[in-house]
């Protein structure tokens, strides 16, 4: 724009804003309603044409710049990894990172083995991009919700696939055991044994274990599987980023793993005896050197029931042993362990995070918080 232009506009304006001044001073009357109010439009000075283009221009300016009514950009969807557990769960969200949004089916202190899945949760399992579980039946309440999302397509993986697993009973013996503490963890002629003990009453103690958490390098096992299978599944933007976490995970699994070692090293041999509310000590018993010499539902799930004459058998085998302790579970109930110990007498409850996670300011309120957590507290009891 020619500068004579601008000095001419700028003029014109300053012009008219005397006379309107000067109309204004004269009387002090208000302007009558009535009349046009005389600076709304503003005619281009002769020669001044390009002052209206000017003005034309800088309005489509503004209204490029102008955001608060605009679209937003178009942000690129995460992928969506649903897991069923909260352990599993923070596991993945650990190793993940912002690399996708992992939602957890089952919240802090919901108990697996009873957990039953809403409308909304059953939606996010069957809509996933991918679906990572337990397996091995652990989530009881959510196996057909699995069977079908699996069914409808959606890709699923059991954390149990890359574990080795052990059979129910093989960290220690059934109540009945006279042999205590001389079989091999790993001798399958116990579990038949313990299949064929279970014949008169309604338990099952045979199978696979599903409590592989339990030991955190069975874990790290269960993280390089979960790594394949969400690379092959999962379009990351940044697949590397996804191995490079991994690996910084399952280094902090195996210092834990030396964190554990080292305080149930405090634990005389003798003394490494468990007494748990069911069984979900065997991975641990396995990986440290224990013995489960009982549970108070001898079975592998929390719903399983128990009779009299069990209770009044393991509290004659913690009697014999001189068991200073049971070990609970914080999601379930501990009704039952309440009451045997009141029976044995002198004995302590001690809660650990065995099915689920705790809260956000608790002791277990990270898995591998939680790992570090249940052998502080065993290695206190027991030492």
């Amino acid at each position: 724009m020619k500068q004579s232009s601008i000095r001419s506009s700028i003029a014109a304006l300053a012009g008219l804003s005397l006379v309107v001044a000067s109309c204004g001073s004269d009387t002090g009357a208000e302007p009558d309603a009535s009349e046009p109010v005389a600076a709304e439009t503003v005619a281009p000075a002769a020669g001044d044409e390009d002052v209206a283009d000017e003005d034309v221009a800088d309005e489509d300016v503004a209204a490029v710049v102008d955001t608060t009514t605009a679209e937003p950009a178009a942000v690129e969807e995460l992928p969506t990894i649903v897991v069923t557990t909260n352990i599993l769960g923070d596991v993945v969200g650990e190793v993940v990172g912002d690399l996708a949004s992992v939602v957890t089916v089952m919240p802090v202190g919901a108990d697996p083995h009873d957990f039953q899945a809403s409308a909304q949760e059953v939606d996010s399992m069957m809509n996933a991009d991918a679906l990572i579980v337990n397996g091995e039946g652990f989530e009881e309440g959510l196996l057909d919700v699995i069977e079908n999302a699996t069914g409808d397509g959606v890709p699923t993986h059991e954390a149990m696939s890359t574990v080795e697993p052990i059979e129910f009973g093989a960290g220690g013996h059934d109540h009945g055991d006279d042999d205590h503490g001389d079989d091999d963890h790993g001798d399958d002629d116990h579990g038949d044994d313990h299949g064929d003990e279970a014949k008169d009453d309604d338990h099952d103690h045979s199978g696979v274990d599903p409590h592989f958490f339990t030991d955190p390098m069975r874990m790290a096992a269960a993280v390089e599987g979960i790594v394949e299978f969400l690379r092959a599944e999962v379009d990351f933007a940044d697949p590397e980023a996804l191995g490079a976490s991994a690996d910084a995970y399952v280094a902090e699994l195996v210092a834990v793993d030396g964190d554990v070692e080292g305080l149930v090293a405090s634990i005389p041999e003798e003394q490494r005896v468990l007494v748990t509310n069911h069984e979900a000590l065997g991975y641990f018993a396995d990986r440290y050197g224990f013995e489960i010499v009982g549970a108070v539902i001898p079975g592998g799930s929390t719903t399983d029931s128990v009779s009299a004459a069990e209770l009044a058998e393991l509290a004659e085998i913690i009697e014999a042993e001189g068991v200073p302790a049971i070990f609970a579970d914080t999601s379930s109930s501990d009704q039952l362990v309440q009451t045997l110990a009141s029976e044995v007498g002198d004995i302590a409850v001690v809660s650990l995070f065995t099915g689920s996670l705790g809260d956000a300011d608790s002791e277990g309120a990270t898995y591998l918080d939680a790992v570090r957590t249940n052998g502080q507290r065993i290695s206190d009891a027991l030492s």
